[in-house]
């Protein structure tokens, strides 16, 4: 009978019940467990299990460049990081009320490894993220107007809780991408959080865009209500290189 019951369970799909029945059945004194306590324990294994499964895949979909979270943020080294800022990031609120932030440094400082853990944190607390370079959303943009499904696209990327767009501004947009990069941030704004990381300048964005209409729009949904970190200092990366190097062989 216990098979019969593992087995049922794993064809309802119930995965986490039949995980939380073998640990049961495992007990020595399960027989003085009530039969709600162990009702409440297969539900509480079948719950935990879902939510896991969900998060897994969320962070499959979010394809964050790298694994990175907020409780392994290094608050020790001075490189411009607002601790109150950071704290209040941490809340998840500014996903929710649908706030850009906007992440500024030069290379290795650390940019996209705050992004992707911010990004971490979001799909943690049960939001859809997608983590892209800037260049790449707009090769998938112009690829998706020529083949007819850049309304499907859009619409994807509109849907998003959050959009983390690293490299940001690199080089002069064309006339065609300022297009979809306005479609893009239009549909976003105030109603989804947008999160930019870039070694340039927010001072030279407009520049960048180009057209001045275009930027002035684009600059306005982005900037207005932001939370700003602008990183300074040496680059984290050459740090740890260089403090590898020194560490003596053993």
């Amino acid at each position: 009978m216990k098979h019969v019951n593992h087995e049922r369970l794993r064809q309802l799909r119930l995965y986490g019940m039949a995980k939380g029945l073998e640990a049961l059945e495992r007990l020595p004194d399960r027989g003085q467990l009530a039969f709600d306590e162990q009702l409440g324990t297969l539900i509480e294994r079948e719950a935990a299990e879902r939510a896991n499964t969900a998060l897994a895949s969320r962070l499959k979909r979010a394809r964050l460049r790298q694994t990175a979270c907020l409780e392994d943020l290094d608050l020790r080294t001075p490189r411009g990081l607002d601790r109150g800022v950071v704290r209040e990031l941490a809340t998840g609120r500014w996903v929710k009320e649908n706030r850009p932030v906007l992440i500024t440094g030069p290379t290795g400082i650390g940019k996209t490894w705050l992004a992707c853990a911010l990004g971490n944190q979001a799909a943690r607390e049960g939001h859809s993220v997608l983590y892209t370079r800037l260049t790449r959303l707009l090769d998938d943009l112009a690829t998706a107007r020529l083949d007819g499904s850049l309304a499907r696209l859009l619409r994807r990327i509109a849907r998003l809780d959050l959009l983390i767009l690293d490299d940001w501004a690199m080089t002069e947009l064309t006339a065609p991408q300022r297009l979809d990069l306005m479609e893009v941030i239009d549909d976003r704004h105030d109603r989804a959080a947008t999160m930019l990381a870039t070694q340039v300048p927010v001072a030279n964005w407009h520049r960048l865009i180009g057209d001045a209409t275009y930027a002035d729009a684009i600059l306005d949904r982005l900037v207005h209500r932001a939370y700003r970190i602008d990183l300074h200092g040496d680059s984290m990366r050459r740090t740890k290189a260089d403090a590898a190097s020194e560490t003596p062989d053993t």
